[in-house]
């Protein structure tokens, strides 16, 4: 039986445990990505470790997030990031250099190797034939390490493209259709190939926002063949000699089998406030506009950037909309300015603002109350653009400039003919803003310089074998990352201070719960289905951690949030029965015993000592996740393997 593309490069780089669906595996990593807001943390873990100097091929630190520096914490946070880089052997890309996937892609991608990177939209790396994934910081940590990276083997589904897009169509209307059919719980467990004659007619940066958007189906990663179309994006940017030819083979076996015929797609939207909540543009057709914002690692390439400057070209733009342009990186901002595409878009009325995440984690240019706001990105949760009201809708670049020009909703393709635009032979390389680490030799009188606001790690608390504890917040299916520990220019620059940052741990859903759950001790969090949707960020288990949160109790997790809460210390448990969500009420006191025991059987029962009734749960855990649950954290277990 032949293999998958993600399935050879598993193979390949596999360190233990057997390639069956749903066994755990370990896999060697070859690179590592940061940002910003997730890496101080990670680098935090790094550094307890004792690791002198990181052991992949590649790890690089991108300042991408919180640039918005309008206190002292964020450039604290870039300047410990910037030295612990150059002593520990990782490359540092500086503030204003780009959003991290982008210029990965552009700089740093090799076809056939394994990234990891503390963002969940990691995946990117797949439009260029990678093995990337997501995950939580201290997983980063450990594979800069030189340790392996465990996750659960997944599924195999394959996407069948066909014919080619029509004008105004994008690739970002074929991910919002992928969303349409699986919604964002249904890649789970799985990693999704793209393939067809279809995927012919599409670029590098064309693939890499559909493999971007992939993580908001909750799938384990999403990945394209090496091909001539990645030869040819190689070649433009001087790195021809990373080429590898990559694909399945023709007796591969897949879990599913999803058709698309592109010819067939029109202009797709994502409605509030879920990415999976699509319908076509021309229904919303007259929807008044209040805001439209365009880039993001998901629509922020030189392509993108292009198409926009030529529908803007010699247009003005409604003067009820107000515009933003993110470019993706300084290489594409560098090329838009040299080609005078740049200009065309700063005349239509656009506001530049700097190569970097900002609105898309709500770091600026939030809408206004009630506001209506287009946006190229990749999500739209409540409240995640900085405004709570705000009404947010996920678009391509074109229909986005459509609504800029008119004012509403605005189907592209009743615009006329897309107007011309040219990508040019090579790109403009210029990795000045890319910080080589120092030597070894070096290395050693680098001093690693800390704020104020960089507090310690917290510290673990070791599961013990039976647990007593109060139901302190109950919630719904789909609860993100950013419900549990939202983002904002108000909250990431706190992201190295967990004491401060728990104060707004769940405010989205309850404002009270930090003060209950500290006043409590311990406690016990109880969800729906597919908890800890979004972000791979951490943090969204180390506060509930420092909190006492000992374990959550849900119908399903997302992937990454489960490891996260494992790394944490924190047992994650499923409801045998999902009806059983229903019978628990939040206040409830709660026990769980012969928890070890539980663990080996995969089965526990959760007795309910306000109502008397009992409730059975389920856990799969591996022997590696029992032993970090026991010792309270993966950090602690790291250091204790490290002393064995």
């Amino acid at each position: 039986m032949g293999l998958t593309i993600a399935q050879k490069i598993i193979k390949a780089h596999l360190v233990s445990g057997e390639m069956k669906t749903g066994e755990e595996i370990a896999l060697k990593i070859d690179q590592t990505l940061t940002q910003d807001a997730t890496g101080t943390m990670a680098y935090l873990e790094f550094e307890t470790m004792g690791i002198d100097r990181v052991k992949t091929e590649r790890s690089v630190a991108y300042i991408d997030h919180n640039t918005l520096q309008s206190g002292f914490e964020n450039a604290d946070d870039h300047r410990f990031i910037q030295s612990i880089a150059k002593k520990h052997g990782i490359y540092f890309s500086r503030p204003g250099n780009g959003i991290c996937h982008q210029v990965h892609l552009e700089r740093f991608g090799i076809p056939g190797k394994t990234l990891i990177g503390s963002d969940s939209h990691t995946p990117t790396g797949g439009g260029i034939g990678m093995l990337a994934m997501g995950a939580g910081g201290l997983d980063v940590a450990v594979a800069m390490g030189g340790g392996a990276y465990y996750i659960t083997m997944p599924k195999m589904y394959k996407v069948n493209l066909t014919g080619r897009l029509r004008d105004f169509v994008t690739a970002k209307d074929v991910s919002l259709e992928i969303l349409r059919i699986l919604s964002v719980k249904g890649g789970v467990g799985a990693i999704i190939e793209w393939g067809g004659e279809g995927i012919k007619t599409l670029s590098v940066p064309e693939r890499a926002t559909i493999t971007n958007m992939g993580t908001e189906l909750g799938a384990t990663t999403s990945i394209f063949p090496s091909d001539e179309i990645t030869l040819n994006f190689l070649k433009k940017q001087g790195r021809e000699k990373d080429f590898v030819p990559l694909s399945s083979d023709p007796d591969a076996v897949y879990d599913r089998v999803i058709d698309i015929d592109l010819s067939t797609l029109e202009p797709m939207i994502a409605c509030p406030h879920s990415p999976d909540n699509v319908v076509k543009v021309s229904s919303l057709k007259g929807t008044k506009v209040n805001q439209v914002c365009i880039g993001s690692c998901t629509n922020s390439s030189l392509q993108d950037m292009l198409k926009v400057a030529a529908m803007l070209r010699g247009k003005t733009i409604s003067p009820d909309v107000s515009l933003s342009v993110s470019p993706g990186s300084r290489q594409v901002l560098s090329m838009l300015s040299e080609c005078g595409a740049l200009t065309d878009i700063l005349l239509s009325g656009a506001r530049l603002l700097e190569c970097a995440c900002g609105p898309c984690i709500g770091m600026g240019f939030s809408p206004n109350s009630a506001g209506v706001s287009l946006r190229t990105f990749n999500r739209n949760f409540l409240g995640r653009s900085g405004t709570k009201d705000a009404q947010v809708y996920l678009v391509s670049p074109e229909t986005a400039v459509a609504a800029a020009l008119t004012g509403e909703i605005t189907d592209p393709t009743t615009l006329g003919k897309m107007p011309e635009y040219s990508l040019p032979e090579h790109f403009l390389v210029d990795d000045s803003a890319v910080l080589p680490p120092a030597s070894p030799e070096e290395a050693k009188s680098v001093e690693i310089l800390r704020g104020p606001n960089i507090k310690e790690f917290p510290k673990a608390v070791p599961q013990k074998d039976e647990l007593s504890a109060e139901l302190v917040l109950k919630v719904g299916d789909n609860i993100t990352t950013d419900h549990i520990m939202p983002a904002g220019a108000k909250i990431l620059p706190y992201r190295s201070n967990i004491p401060y940052l728990s104060n707004f741990c769940f405010s989205v859903c309850d404002e009270t719960f930090p003060e209950r759950a500290k006043a409590l001790g311990q406690s016990i969090i109880v969800g729906g289905t597919n908890y800890g949707q979004g972000s791979s960020r951490e943090h969204a288990a180390l506060v509930p951690m420092y909190l006492g949160v000992r374990a959550v109790i849900t119908k399903s997790f997302a992937r990454i949030h489960i490891a996260n809460l494992i790394n944490a210390g924190i047992m994650p448990l499923t409801f045998k029965n999902p009806e059983d969500y229903d019978r628990l009420t939040a206040g409830d006191k709660l026990a769980l015993s012969d928890i070890y025991e539980g663990m080996d059987r995969g089965e526990m029962t959760l007795k309910d000592l306000t109502t008397g009734e009992e409730i059975p749960l389920c856990c799969d855990f591996s022997e590696r996740q029992k032993s970090i649950l026991k010792a309270g954290s993966l950090l602690q277990y790291t250091k204790e393997m490290g002393n064995e």
